[in-house]
């Protein structure tokens, strides 16, 4: 089989413009990019993302494994970026059958930017098995304290959604991106590509929310555990009850909130309570 064709297309995650404060006084100010590419399939426009452009043939190839419109990484043939014609080119081997009754369904889910689910995606009843990972307490810890040193586009410009492939406590990949589906898509073609060692990943983490479309895309990566420091959604609890996926929302210092467990997390490190929190009988009135 003829080796992939695949560009390096990538752009600075941010730019510096001159911004005014509070005191009147200018100066230099990183921001985040944001450019829109067009994702073409064998010739046929699919979608205009708006991202970073860190990392533009992982987020496309992601973007359409996610989408179920790309099977495997063999059906690859090549995929080229060109930022002068925002375009982003994907040739391959085979399409699925049902291609056009896919695209004929399109869901604009709640991701930033305004996320889109192609087909009956949201209505699947089953997708392989996932492993039933186990999570204890004090490695949830140990996770979050390790995140705290990436996060660099945030830290510098703002305005960005971070996601992280992780096995147990160790950070295996960081993506940043300008809507959290971007980083998921891009972490997902980064498997593909094999640009990450991520085959053992074992957790996702996303700085975003846990809505129906990151519950869904992380099933579909195999991953059972997903940790955000936001919120969850309802139709996020209804998905990942019905593909084994356990949550935990809120995950901030040590502090959670954790969902659809079935025995997988051993609480190992429980810290006190503090006083607003305890009874009365408790704290001794």
């Amino acid at each position: 089989m003829p080796a992939l064709q695949l560009s390096r297309a990538r752009l600075p995650a941010t730019t510096t413009i001159d911004v005014m404060d509070a005191y009147g006084d200018t100066r230099a100010q990183a921001i985040a990019a944001e450019r829109a590419l067009t994702v073409y399939l064998n010739k046929r426009e699919i979608v205009t993302l708006m991202t970073l452009g860190d990392d533009p043939e992982a987020l496309v190839v992601g973007y359409l494994r996610n989408q179920g419109l790309l099977r495997s990484a063999e059906d690859l043939a090549a995929v080229q970026v060109d930022w002068d014609v925002e375009a982003a080119v994907i040739v391959t081997r085979h399409l699925p059958e049902d291609l056009e009754a896919r695209l004929g369904k399109r869901t604009v889910t709640t991701g930033c930017g305004q996320g889109t689910v192609f087909g009956n995606l949201l209505e699947q009843t089953a997708l392989t098995a996932l492993p039933e990972t186990p999570l204890a307490q004090s490695t949830l810890y140990d996770l979050l304290a390790n995140l705290n040193t990436y996060n660099d586009t945030y830290r510098s410009a703002g305005a960005v959604h971070g996601c992280a492939l992780c096995h147990q406590a160790r950070v295996l990949d960081f993506v940043e991106d300008v809507g959290r589906h971007n980083a998921v898509d891009t972490l997902a073609g980064r498997q593909w590509l094999n640009q990450a060692d991520s085959q053992c990943a074992d957790i996702f983490y996303t700085t975003g929310r846990l809505t129906s479309e990151m519950v869904l895309k992380v099933a579909q990566m195999g991953i059972s555990v997903l940790v955000s420091r936001s919120g969850v959604t309802q139709k996020g609890v209804e998905l990942a009850e019905r593909f084994g996926v356990m949550l935990i929302a809120r995950a901030k210092g040590k502090s959670f909130q954790a969902i659809n467990t079935a025995g997988r997390l051993t609480l190992d490190a429980i810290p006190p309570k503090p006083p607003s929190a305890r009874s009365s009988k408790e704290a001794g009135v």
